[in-house]
């Protein structure tokens, strides 16, 4: 049913338990595991960039290579792609350009004035995505 799954992550604590989560079902479905990191451009990004990060583009990568450790000790084989823009636009576009069969991701479980200023990366993909989304929400 799925063989091409999606992973989108940023390396945050809870991409990385989406991350545990896609593969598990990549190894369970005998599933192709794409690896998305999105060096983020847009209304919100230096803010984040101020904040968090000084190198968007190596903070994907970076990302991307933790999933591809976590993927190879499992012996689950994996592509990589790092894009620039708004992550949630991105994420959509690369299901739909490569006909990604099922999106997995994290959730940072943002409530309140800063879910309304900021938004849902997730929400948003979950809206707009063309297959089915799992989203894993980051446990404390």
């Amino acid at each position: 049913m799925y063989q091409d799954i999606l992973l989108a992550t940023d390396g945050s604590e809870g991409a990385r338990q989406a991350t545990e989560h896609a593969i598990e079902l990549a190894d369970r479905l005998e599933a192709r595991l794409h690896v998305l990191s999105v060096a983020e451009e847009g209304p919100h990004s230096s803010e984040k960039q101020d904040e968090m990060r000084s190198d968007p583009e190596g903070e994907a990568e970076e990302a991307i290579e933790e999933a591809e450790r976590a993927a190879s000790q499992r012996g689950v084989e994996t592509t990589r792609t790092v894009r620039h823009g708004v992550p949630q636009e991105e994420i959509v576009d690369v299901a739909e350009a490569n006909a990604m069969d099922l999106i997995v991701m994290g959730t940072h479980g943002r409530t309140g004035l800063d879910h309304l200023v900021v938004g849902s990366v997730a929400e948003e993909v979950v809206r707009n995505a063309p297959v089915p989304v799992v989203t894993v929400r980051e446990r404390t």
